[in-house]
């Protein structure tokens, strides 16, 4: 049977048209192949929410706003959203509509933390949003604030100030002035001189660090020799000082070996003054002999002329001599009478 060219334009048509709708739903959302539900929320203003704008959770798209409803009174507005990933929203969720940098729009789902979760074709809780802009501005308004407040005090001082200054303090303020615009330009006439009397010496001062900086650079060559130098002194120094140490201690110790040596021969009896420390019987003889010349002596005291005999007649003196000695030469000494 011939299909007659009015069948096929229809039937081109009717394909066309279910292409269009097709088309049309896909573009906003809509799939008709993979597993969606619907999910809806209730705003008092949706700033600018269109078709097909993004439904965002934890920054992944899943799902796109379908349709957006207002009822009559403007008061209420219904968006229709389908949710294309298979997703467990909690019941306490909550939708927000953000808008990025670039003005794009999108639904942002917070998760809450409930265990119930929101069942499909359900209405899902919402909270007003001021957008980012005026978030922006939000976070300048105290500091905007504290600007004018800053301004406006700015301002009374300014006031003040002027109410405070007669005639005479604006006066003395403009003969302030006056002298400090003399100061300043005394202090150029003097940079300026300061400049000549520099420009003057710089051959000077540049010969000086040129002859500073040879010197440096000297020591900086001789500094092993300097170093030897340091160290031979050093070692010289420790030499001598080690020298006479030793010296000294060999004097001390011949010192000490002659004073040893004497206190022997004192403590032996070979010697004079070892017989004299040591020898009993020596020390009894020289007692006893004392003695004997003390005696000798008081009796030339008492009797002188049993000792010198001078007489005319030849008379003899029969007197007897002292067998002991006086009492005051015993224990003192002999004092001349």
């Amino acid at each position: 049977m011939k299909i007659s060219n009015e069948t096929k334009i229809g039937i081109l048509a009717a394909f066309a048209i279910t292409l269009l709708i097709l088309g049309f739903n896909f573009l906003k959302g809509k799939t008709f192949f993979g597993k969606s539900h619907t999910l809806y929320a209730k705003y008092s203003n949706v700033q600018g929410l269109a078709n097909s704008n993004p439904v965002m959770i934890n920054g992944l798209q899943v799902g796109t706003v379908y349709s957006i409803t207002p009822d009559k009174s403007m008061k209420q507005i219904l968006v229709n959203m389908t949710l294309t990933k298979d997703v467990d929203i909690p019941k306490n969720s909550i939708a927000t509509i953000n808008t990025d940098l670039l003005g794009t729009k999108s639904i942002v789902i917070h998760l809450g933390d409930a265990t119930q979760f929101i069942p499909k074709n359900d209405t899902i809780a919402t909270e007003p949003t001021t957008g980012i802009f005026n978030e922006i501005l939000s976070k300048f308004d105290p500091v905007l604030g504290q600007l004018k407040h800053a301004v406006t005090s700015v301002d009374s001082v300014l006031g003040n100030f002027n109410k405070i200054l007669d005639p005479s303090a604006k006066n003395n303020i403009g003969a302030m002035l006056e002298n400090l615009n003399k100061t300043t330009a005394n202090l150029i006439t003097a940079s300026a001189s300061l400049n000549v009397l520099l420009n003057t010496q710089t051959g000077a001062l540049a010969g000086t660090l040129n002859n500073l900086n040879s010197f440096t650079g000297n020591l900086s060559k001789n500094n092993d020799k300097i170093n030897s130098l340091v160290d031979n002194l050093d070692k010289t120094a420790g030499n001598l000082s080690k020298l006479e140490l030793e010296k000294t201690l060999n004097t001390l110790n011949s010192t000490i070996g002659d004073l040893k040596t004497t206190i022997g021969k004192l403590n032996s009896s070979s010697g004079t003054v070892g017989l004299l420390l040591n020898d009993t019987k020596l020390y009894n003889n020289l007692t006893a002999t004392a003695n004997k010349l003390n005696l000798l002596i008081d009796d030339l005291k008492t009797n002188p002329k049993r000792y010198v005999n001078i007489s005319v007649f030849g008379k003899k003196n029969k007197s007897t001599g002292l067998t002991v000695p006086l009492p005051d030469t015993v224990n003192a000494p002999y004092t001349k009478q």
